[in-house]
């Protein structure tokens, strides 16, 4: 089943996918009152059909799915689509957050979660892709001098470093502020930059990951 709900969509198009009808009607719904264009879908081949057609913004993927699972759908879009896409998922484990890392996904929350905390992290993923397309943007012509709008802290988060707050928010059961702060502090105990000590953590997750299969 597929649906696409058009009453607002001034903030951008997102498709939502979750096999789960009363979370995906849940997330369709409070991302249409936030001012989003929802386009959603309940498995992995209507989603992808929707995201050809559509074209959205952003994809926000479950993972465990019958038929094609969210990592399928995150593959196809990251290689014909070139779509950014997020996770939310009940799955927390070192190989799932693994997998999440090297498909490269902007975000990655863990349920449960209300509307009240993923509206918030799909505002600061949209407020990245925004800036990113401005650098891109003013890179290529170098001339026009313009000064970017200053966007909220936790929106100019670096994709490895909002999967690495996604990690300490599910490991310490820490709000995405807290996480983040706590990410912050590691990173200046260790006499890092931000985006190395997160690059840091993923690696040290993928390493358990691989010992916990031998």
């Amino acid at each position: 089943m597929a649906v696409v709900q058009e009453q607002r969509g001034q903030s951008g198009k997102i498709l939502v996918v979750d096999d789960d009808r009363l979370v995906l009607a849940t997330l369709a719904h409070g991302l249409t009152e936030a001012g989003y264009e929802v386009i959603d879908a309940d498995n992995g081949d209507d989603a992808i059909l929707l995201a050809r057609e559509h074209r959205p913004d952003l994809a926000l993927l479950d993972i465990r799915m019958e038929g094609m699972s969210g990592f399928d759908v995150a593959a196809y879009l990251r290689e014909y689509c070139k779509m950014p896409f997020m996770f939310l998922s009940a799955f927390s484990d070192d190989d799932t957050v693994r997998q999440v890392h090297e498909l490269g996904a902007v975000d990655y929350l863990v349920k449960p979660l209300d509307i009240g905390h993923i509206v918030p992290a799909v505002q600061a993923v949209f407020a990245r892709l925004r800036a990113s397309s401005v650098a891109a943007t003013a890179a290529e012509a170098p001339a026009q001098r313009t000064t970017p709008a200053v966007a909220p802290l936790t929106a100019s988060l670096l994709p490895v470093e909002a999967m690495a707050v996604g990690v300490l928010m599910h490991r310490f059961s820490l709000a995405r502020a807290a996480a983040f702060d706590r990410l912050q502090r590691m990173a200046t105990v260790n006499g890092r930059a931000t985006v190395d000590e997160a690059e840091r953590l993923l690696q040290a997750v993928e390493l358990l990951s691989g010992t916990a299969e031998i």
